[in-house]
């Protein structure tokens, strides 16, 4: 038990003797709080003023027994810790006072000092105990409320985005996965999904969960990436206790975990050949085989796989097990990358945006056209993940209540897409005549300067111009160049009203 301050929790103490009450002083003030009354009515007054830990009575008081003093002591304070004190053998009043008036202990007179110190000490020691239990189940009940509350907001917003409706994407490709999607979400057929990382095969191996008759269960993630061959293995079939070192406790694996729901394997393509070995039997004959168990569990689980792999080459270079290939191949369906859906960017855009600026809690007035142009020009080796970071990146540079602008973006985006225009403008010879006219128009207006501001501006605008021109029109290696970084550019530019 932690340290108690024994002094923070007052004792009562009524009796009608008053030496009785002046020992108890003596003996015990400096190991307690004492609040002393000589009768019963003057107790319970006190009790109605002051939180009291602990109420001792004496039993034969005049008007008030210390029975009858701690029956209604009760009703005031339900969680004091009682105490009744007397010098005759009456076990008959004993009992009915321990029954009735729930009476923590009896005292006879006289008593020892230490045993009395010992038996108020242990009072303390129980009423903080309650208090404590109270506290923390009060805690639990609001947890609870809580964990109700959130598992309703959840349970609203799964609601909202059931099904294929909580995939965004119009293009052509996306509508191709949905149809797919919708055909096979129904039925209990085993799916591998195929793509590149970042692609949203977790989102899509949801949404076909949410699609089925499996959709009240458990739907289950797990990378077989993210862990070594021998935790996969009792991660995903469980163990028993004293199995292997550090199995303290029998565990359940997370087929068992989602049975007669849905379990996602994400790179399936990453697992080794013993633990292939157990997949098949999952697929083949609907049982587990827990670490250290001899007999096997029966399991009703609907697969869901996913690779970023090519899994028939893995299967001709031996590294990936034939039977299993077939067996997960059931369904097979093709994520495309984010560089083949150009035409979903701009929505992705926006809903990225709503959610992060949703979670910070600040206003952003969408994007500009350069923005969403760079956007979309951009091929996303990241694919969808690449995209998502990118914009809560924009969303916390930018102004409050403005658009994000080509300013936000990170120089990958601006590099590339400058990249692709400077070519095109290369082959076409249209940089140089660009520049040229850009920087005359930026000697002339440096020929008649009205201040130092604008000395200072005309300056800059040449500096800038021919930077540009050397450069070929890219603004990232003319950022370079000049020495400043690529979104310090364009807000020069923008101010300067270069285009």
């Amino acid at each position: 038990m932690p340290e108690i301050d024994y002094r923070a929790y007052p004792v009562l103490v009524v009796d009608d003797e008053p030496d009785i009450l002046a020992s108890f002083r003596l003996a015990y003030k400096r190991d307690f709080t004492l609040l002393c009354a000589e009768s019963g009515a003057e107790g319970l007054e006190l009790l109605r003023k002051t939180e009291v830990a602990v109420a001792v009575a004496d039993q034969r008081m005049p008007e008030m027994p210390g029975v009858e003093f701690l029956r209604q002591s009760q009703e005031i304070r339900p969680q004091a810790v009682r105490i009744i004190l007397t010098g005759y053998a009456d076990i008959e009043v004993l009992i009915d006072a321990v029954n009735s008036s729930r009476i923590y202990r009896y005292v006879t007179k006289p008593w020892d000092h230490q045993e009395m110190r010992i038996t108020l000490r242990r009072a303390i020691e129980t009423y903080h105990l309650e208090c404590e239990n109270a506290r923390l189940l009060k805690e639990l009940q609001a947890a609870n409320e809580r964990l109700g509350a959130e598992n309703v907001y959840l349970r609203k917003r799964e609601e909202e985005d059931a099904g294929i409706d909580g995939i965004v994407g119009t293009s052509a490709a996306m509508r191709e996965v949905q149809r797919l999607m919708e055909r096979v979400g129904p039925s209990p057929s085993t799916v591998l999904l195929l793509g590149e990382t970042g692609t949203g095969k977790e989102l899509l191996a949801r949404a076909i969960h949410r699609l089925s008759p499996r959709r009240d269960r458990m739907f289950v993630a797990v990378n077989c990436a993210a862990l070594s061959e021998n935790l996969l293995e009792s991660e995903l079939f469980g163990h028993r206790r004293g199995s292997f070192t550090g199995a303290l406790a029998d565990k359940k694996g997370l087929f068992e975990v989602a049975h007669e729901g849905t379990i996602f394997l994400d790179e399936v393509g990453e697992t080794t050949p013993a633990l292939q070995a157990k997949l098949l039997r999952v697929l083949q004959e609907g049982e587990i085989l827990p670490v250290g168990e001899t007999k096997p569990k029966s399991i009703d689980v609907r697969v869901v796989a996913a690779t970023n792999r090519k899994l028939d080459e893995e299967v001709e270079a031996g590294r990936f097990r034939r039977d299993l290939y077939y067996r997960l191949r059931v369904f097979p369906i093709r994520v495309p990358p984010l560089r083949e859906r150009r035409d979903d960017v701009p929505s992705l855009a926006q809903h990225f945006l709503a959610k992060y600026a949703g979670r910070i809690g600040k206003r952003v007035g969408g994007f500009t056209d350069e923005a969403v142009a760079l956007l979309r020009a951009y091929s996303y080796p990241g694919n969808v993940r690449e995209l998502e970071n990118e914009i809560e990146r924009a969303v916390l540079l930018a102004d409050a209540g403005a658009p994000i602008t080509a300013a936000e973006l990170s120089e990958e985006i601006a590099l590339e897409a400058e990249g692709a225009a400077s070519d095109e403008l290369r082959a076409g010879g249209g940089v140089a005549g660009d520049a040229g006219s850009v920087a005359g128009a930026a000697a002339g207006s440096a020929a008649a300067p009205v201040d130092l501001r604008d000395r200072k501006d005309a300056f800059e605008r040449e500096q800038i111009t021919a930077a540009l021109g050397r450069n070929a029109g890219s603004k990232t290696r003319a950022a370079r160049e000049l020495g400043i970084t690529y979104r310090g550019l364009l807000k020069k530019m923008q101010r300067l009203g270069m285009t």
